[in-house]
C-alpha cells in the first residue's frame, strides 16, 4: 500500500510569526488554512488528510483568524464561517450548516467529517492502488467514516453517543478527541509562543492522521476479507441447517459486525442465532449465540439455561450430546469436542 504523508514534509506556523516564506523556498507551494489557539480533533485530522491529496500534497499549514490571510490560501478548514468545495473552504461553526456525510448517517459533520467527504474515496483509492470507481473502494469509505470519522464529528459537534438525560455511569477521557485536546500547551507553561502551539499542532495532526491510518490499514488487511469469509458462510446457512438459523465459519475471522450489517444489508430472514467455529488453539469446536446488537450482551438465543455452568460429562450427560465442554454461565457460548456436536449442541438448543 501507498505510504502516507511524510511528518518531516509538514511545515506548521502562524501568520503572526511571518515566517510564511523561508529562504530555501518552502511556504511557496499550497498553503491550507486552519484557526490559531486552542486545536480540536476535527482540524487537526482535517489537515492531515487533506495534504494526503493529490492537490494539496505536502502543502504548508497556516494557523490563523485573519479573515484577509484566509482569502489567500488554497484550502481553509474548520475556520473562515464558508463551507464551499468548489473553492476549498471546509468550516461547520456558521449559522444554517447542516451537513451530514449521507449513505443512511445524519450526523453533522465537522471539518474532518467535510474533507473526509470529498476527499476519503481518493485517499482511500491511493492506499488500494485503485481507480475510485472500485467497489472496495466504496465499501471501505462507508466502513472508515461509520467506524472512525463519525464520532469525532459527533464530539466536535457537541452531539451525546445515546439518547438520553441520565448522567454517564463513568468518564472516558482516552478516546482520540481527548488525546489530541491534551496536546495543546497547557495553560501552567511559561511558553505560551505561537511556536510552541504550532509544533503541538503538528503533532496533533500526526497522532490523529497515524490513528486514521491504522484504521485504513486494518479494514484493508483484515476487515474486507473477514467480510468476505461472513458473507459466504451466511449464504451457505441452509447446508449447515434447514433453520438457516445457524452459520458455521469455514475458518474463524472477526465476524460479528459483519454478520449485523450484511443481515441488515440482505435483509436476511430468519436471524442468525449461532455460530459455530473451531478454536484454533485447542482445536475443539464453539458455538456461539449472536448477540441482539453489536453493542449488547443479551444474546438473541442463549444457550439452554439447564446447559449453563456444566463442564465435560456432566454436560455431556445433561445434553444428550457426546463430546460437550463447557456452556458459559451467561449461555452465550459453548464448546465441544467435534463440530458434528457444536452442531447437535445448536440444533438442540434452536428447539429449547
Amino acid at each position: 500500500m501507498a505510504a502516507a504523508a511524510s511528518p518531516k514534509r509538514l511545515r506548521v506556523y502562524s501568520s503572526v510569526t511571518g515566517d510564511g516564506d523561508s529562504a530555501n523556498g518552502e511556504g511557496r507551494g499550497k498553503r491550507v488554512g486552519t484557526h490559531n489557539g486552542s486545536f480540536h480533533c476535527d482540524e487537526a485530522l482535517g489537515c492531515y488528510l487533506i495534504r494526503l491529496t493529490s492537490q494539496f500534497a505536502s502543502a504548508n499549514v497556516v494557523r490563523t483568524r485573519d479573515p484577509q490571510i484566509l482569502d489567500t490560501l488554497d484550502a481553509v478548514l474548520d475556520v473562515g464561517g464558508v463551507y464551499d468545495p468548489s473553492c476549498h473552504r471546509y468550516d461547520h461553526h456558521q449559522k444554517g450548516f447542516n451537513e451530514v456525510f449521507g449513505h443512511g448517517f445524519n450526523t453533522k459533520l465537522s471539518s474532518a467529517g467535510l474533507v473526509y467527504k470529498h476527499f476519503g474515496k481518493e485517499i482511500i483509492a491511493k492506499e488500494l492502488e485503485v481507480t475510485e470507481d472500485h467497489e472496495d473502494v466504496h465499501r471501505l469509505y462507508l466502513a472508515i467514516y461509520k467506524s472512525f470519522v463519525e464520532a469525532l464529528d459527533a464530539i466536535d459537534n457537541g452531539i451525546n453517543q445515546y439518547d438520553t438525560d441520565q448522567p454517564p455511569k463513568y468518564v472516558n477521557n482516552t478516546h482520540l478527541s481527548s488525546r489530541v485536546g491534551r496536546l495543546n500547551p497547557d495553560w501552567t507553561d511559561p511558553d505560551q509562543s505561537p511556536e510552541k502551539e504550532n509544533a503541538a499542532f503538528q503533532q496533533a495532526m500526526m497522532l490523529a492522521g497515524s490513528e486514521f491510518m491504522e484504521s485504513v490499514h486494518f479494514h484493508v488487511k483484515s476487515w474486507l476479507p473477514a467480510r468476505s469469509i461472513v458473507l459466504e458462510c451466511l449464504l451457505s446457512r441452509g447446508k449447515v441447517d434447514p433453520s438457516e438459523e445457524i452459520m458455521v465459519l469455514d475458518r474463524f475471522c472477526p465476524w460479528k459486525l459483519h454478520l449485523f450489517e450484511l443481515e441488515e444489508e440482505l435483509k436476511t430472514e430468519p436471524l442468525t442465532k449461532y455460530v459455530l467455529y473451531q478454536d484454533e488453539r485447542s482445536k475443539s469446536w464453539r458455538v456461539q449465540a449472536v448477540a441482539v446488537a453489536p453493542d449488547r450482551f443479551e444474546s438473541r438465543k442463549p444457550l439452554p439455561e439447564k446447559w449453563r455452568g456444566l463442564r465435560d460429562d456432566e454436560l455431556s450427560n445433561g445434553s444428550g450430546i457426546p463430546g460437550c465442554v463447557f456452556v458459559h454461565m451467561s449461555g452465550f457460548i459453548g464448546g465441544n469436542k467435534t463440530y458434528e456436536g457444536a452442531l447437535e449442541m445448536a440444533r438442540a438448543a434452536l428447539k429449547c
